[in-house]
């Protein structure tokens, strides 16, 4: 990311107000790095394992999902990137323009609850790369001090990226991004050489019912990504292409993903009890030679601090639109420490990781699709925000709306969220609609969410785009086309 007044130290100072034009030099190429930073992670093996062993899905269908996953997820990623270059603020920053100050709470708030079970995964995971690798070269075996000790040396070091700020963020990107991907060619060859492919290819066909549920599992990651995807081109000049927003983020996600869960969906054949391990991590130790499997476990190991660097740079500004007048770096801690209180949980008292990470990621997706919705279908009529009004949190702002909601918006945010949950299956909750129906049986209570709560967004009536925000906002650019 191109330095600016704000971001030239070590230390980014900024925090959820709006960027000025003149500092806003980034472009849009620096997107691809990041967001194959925030897919650098061996959870994708694991998911494209559990494709063949929980999904019951051959090859050729475990290349649709990893296609498709990525194209949905992170198309949805750039759309609502735009938002950032058009408001050069926070996603949940910009989110005041659309439920009011006071009604943007109620999204942001449980935006910011999810974040801790997505950065509780990524700590968890991370842990257990370290405690691998650890096994392999010295034989040490896990055990609960050694495994709080791994977790919190993680946390630690996530805390301390994610608190430098998006220039640290970006640089370490770039340097794990060309690593993991000469690795990775590794790993590739070594399971070309290596596998039984016969026994890959005899895989019968699992039902299509399967394969949209897997591509649903997949996409969630990405969809957890979608409320932060202003954070990282807020930077970005109001002139920035929109179809290269979009096309660096599928391009940036998908180049790491086809690749991973693939690898994953053949390791598969090796592993055939993944799904009820507790470690998602140790079965590279047992598939890779020691040559490969430490430096690819080392390289993914930064990449999963990197993952949890981004979640928590975005989960620091959620925090101050909340009201916790920190600064940002400070607003990260809080994150960091019940990531690493509930880490302890998971990994103390946990007996199978499968089986609850795809669980999680079903609430999940959920859980952010309600807002990606209603500010998607906000998008479509409103081309700029005003940056005055958005730090003003009194009833003087023009944000400020009915008691300082947007009906519309948190109607149909509500509605979309209740709606997406009474269709959705996981091992934690089954919605009461979730049986006898094509929507719960492919997995896509998330889409309907999307669906419902933007549907219902733009047939409500809503409060007209503030006049003092036209008067006041910086000019826009000029119109642009969302197609990609």
């Amino acid at each position: 990311m191109s330095k600016t007044a704000e971001t030239e130290g070590a230390l980014e100072t900024r925090g959820i107000e709006q960027v000025p034009d003149h500092e806003r030099t980034a472009r849009t190429r620096e997107l691809f790095p990041t967001w194959v930073g925030a897919n650098i992670s061996v959870l994708l093996l694991t998911m494209g394992a559990s494709l063949v062993v929980a999904y019951r899905l051959n090859l050729w269908q475990a290349l649709v999902v990893a296609v498709a996953a990525p194209v949905v997820s992170y198309g949805l990623v750039g759309l609502i990137g735009i938002a950032g270059k058009r408001g050069g603020a926070p996603g949940m920053a910009l989110s005041r323009a659309v439920f009011g100050q006071r009604g943007n709470l109620l999204p942001g708030s449980l935006i910011w609850v999810a974040r801790w079970g997505w950065e509780t995964i990524n700590a968890v995971v991370g842990a257990y790369a370290m405690l691998t690798i650890l096994h392999i070269l010295f034989g040490l075996k896990a055990n609960s001090a050694l495994d709080m000790v791994m977790l919190l040396a993680f946390v630690v070091a996530t805390f301390a990226i994610s608190g430098l700020g998006i220039n640290a963020v970006q640089r370490c990107n770039k340097y794990a991004t060309c690593l993991f991907g000469l690795f990775s060619v590794l790993v590739l060859a070594h399971l070309i050489v290596d596998t039984d492919w016969p026994g890959v290819f005899a895989r019968s066909a699992g039902s299509t019912a399967a394969v949209i549920t897997g591509i649903g599992m997949i996409a969630a990651g990405g969809v957890s990504w979608i409320p932060s995807a202003p954070d990282f081109t807020r930077y970005l000049p109001r002139t920035a292409s929109a179809k290269a927003i979009v096309g660096t983020s599928i391009g940036g996600a998908g180049i790491v993903v086809l690749p991973m869960v693939l690898m994953g969906a053949v390791m598969a054949v090796s592993v055939p009890d993944l799904a009820s391990a507790a470690d998602p991590v140790s079965f590279l130790g047992k598939i890779l030679p020691t040559w490969i499997a430490v430096p690819y476990l080392l390289i993914a190991l930064i990449g999963m601090l990197l993952i949890n660097a981004m979640s928590m740079y975005s989960a620091g500004f959620t925090a101050q639109t909340l009201g916790f007048k920190v600064p940002r770096h400070w607003a990260v801690s809080v994150n960091a420490v019940i990531s690493l209180a509930f880490g302890s949980v998971l990994m103390l008292a946990a007996t199978g990781f499968i089986g609850s990470f795809i669980a999680f990621l079903s609430l999940l997706a959920v859980a952010f699709s309600a807002w990606v919705g209603v500010f998607g279908a906000d998008m479509l009529r409103r081309t700029q925000y005003d940056g005055r009004a958005m730090a003003d949190t009194t009833r003087t702002s023009a944000y400020w709306y009915r008691g300082g909601f947007s009906p519309a918006a948190v109607t149909a945010w509500a509605t979309g969220l209740a709606a997406g949950l009474m269709f959705t299956t996981s091992a934690w909750f089954t919605g009461p609609l979730a049986r006898n129906n094509v929507i719960g049986e492919y997995g896509l209570g998330w889409v309907a969410t999307i669906l419902v709560s933007g549907l219902l967004y733009l047939a409500l009536p809503k409060p007209p785009v503030p006049p003092r925000a036209a008067a006041t906002a910086q000019p826009a650019e000029q119109p642009e086309s969302l197609g990609v």
